[in-house]
């Protein structure tokens, strides 16, 4: 599917609706001052993954309109009892689900092992600051959408995290970076800026997956020349 590809200070605490100088509007959940004269906008979190609970930072003048709205109810974590929180996934139980994930739809395993490690670094009792759950980050709303009971069980994990990347890839033409990009930012964002988003987290987030996804590749290629260098001998 893929080739080897300070200080603040508080201005507000609504969501609101940015406009700027340069044509574009983005929704934001607060601003905040910093300290060398410009501005932070925190990003509103999209329903897939935390890293989209990101910020950028533009020239206070950039800003020409502000539209406050009612903030966005916070997703609420449902917490499960110690004693039946799954233990941590082998590399061999991971790589089982992943694989029975990939083949069902059609996605490369290294590309679902790369997306598992920049969202939750493999540890399947993550939870984000806004409320993204389990190795794929899913936010409750998305995983009930998905048909995930339990976003911290690594199987319902893996396979609703993959069911909403094929969606991606699918609307997206198999294009992988403006499928990560939605991953990370929602698609709403994706479709609005015709591209990758120019949101720093999501740029840093899509370069990261595809960084991994490549050194697998490459990992696995090294591997099997020396596997073959061996039998030749």
């Amino acid at each position: 599917m893929l080739a080897v590809l300070s200080s603040v200070a508080a201005l507000a605490n609504a969501a609101e609706h940015v406009t700027l100088r340069n044509g574009f509007e983005i929704d934001c959940a607060r601003r905040e001052a910093i300290d060398d004269g410009r501005v932070r906008l925190f990003l509103l979190p999209s329903a897939a993954s935390p890293q989209s609970a990101s910020y950028i930072d533009l020239a206070a003048d950039a800003v020409v309109g502000v539209e406050s709205f009612p903030d966005p109810v916070a997703a609420v974590p449902t917490p499960i009892p110690e004693e039946k929180a799954p233990a941590e996934l082998t590399a061999a139980e991971m790589h089982t689900m992943l694989a029975k994930a990939g083949t069902q739809h059609h996605i490369d395993e290294d590309l679902l092992a790369s997306v598992v490690k920049a969202e939750s670094g493999g540890r399947v009792m993550a939870v984000s600051r806004t409320g993204a759950q389990g190795l794929m980050q899913l936010m409750p709303a998305t995983a009930t959408e998905l048909g995930v009971a339990d976003a911290f069980r690594p199987e319902q994990n893996i396979a609703g995290g993959t069911a909403y990347l094929d969606q991606l890839l699918l609307r997206y033409h198999d294009n992988a970076a403006l499928a990560l990009a939605a991953y990370n930012a929602g698609p709403g964002a994706v479709d609005k800026y015709h591209g990758v988003p120019p949101y720093r987290e999501t740029r840093a987030y899509v370069a990261r997956v595809i960084r991994e996804f490549n050194r697998r590749k490459l990992q696995a290629a090294a591997l099997a020349n020396t596997q073959l260098a061996g039998l030749k001998r």
